[in-house]
């Protein structure tokens, strides 16, 4: 646990605040007097299970609730499902929700941000519900489609803060044999 903690810590100032946050969890007792299991020890071990068993969300939290009831008063285990998610990543990769024309014309932003209907095919942007209308008349309710970007650079920079992936990634460029022989895929001319 402590060498993968280790590997998140020290990388930048904007990683600070999550190396606080898993150590703190790496190191707060379940319950007052438990020296077996940590909070985030527990979480993992929690989220292990669901992954295995292929528990669905509404299970994984009754199970939350039914073990914080049962371990001693004061104890730490988180209550919800969002809960547990913010322990085991404190640090959310920021993503952005862009609405997008239902017929996958346009998406809504720049210049067709302030549109209600796609200028393409006409459709609203809106899923449309009876009483719903603005000032303008327009009927609105929430987005018919929405698409989650998700910039590339902070990802790159969270792929490549580990010196061993790094070096993985790099491998193509870097550490592949060039001897003119077939030994990867990539050495095809295909």
């Amino acid at each position: 646990m402590d060498d993968m903690i280790c590997d998140i810590g020290g990388q930048s100032v904007h990683q600070a605040h999550v190396f606080d946050s898993l150590k703190d969890d790496s190191l707060t007792e379940l319950y007052p007097g438990c020296s077996s299991f940590t909070r985030l020890s527990t979480v993992l071990w929690l989220f292990s299970m669901k992954a295995r068993n292929g528990w669905t969300d509404r299970k994984f939290i009754e199970l939350l609730e039914f073990l914080h009831e049962i371990l001693p008063q004061g104890n730490t285990l988180p209550i919800s499902y969002y809960e547990a998610k913010k322990i085991l990543c404190p640090k959310g990769l920021e993503y952005r929700k862009i609405y997008a024309c239902p017929n996958d014309c346009i998406l809504y932003k720049k210049e067709f941000e302030g549109l209600h209907k796609c200028p393409r095919c006409g459709v609203s942007r809106y899923k449309v519900k009876d009483d719903d209308e603005d000032e303008d008349g327009m009927k609105k309710g929430p987005p018919t489609k929405v698409l989650w970007y998700l910039p590339m650079i902070p990802r790159l920079k969270h792929f490549f803060a580990n010196v061993n992936d790094a070096k993985n990634l790099r491998w193509h460029s870097s550490g592949r044999k060039c001897d003119r022989l077939l030994q990867h895929a990539t050495d095809s001319p295909q």
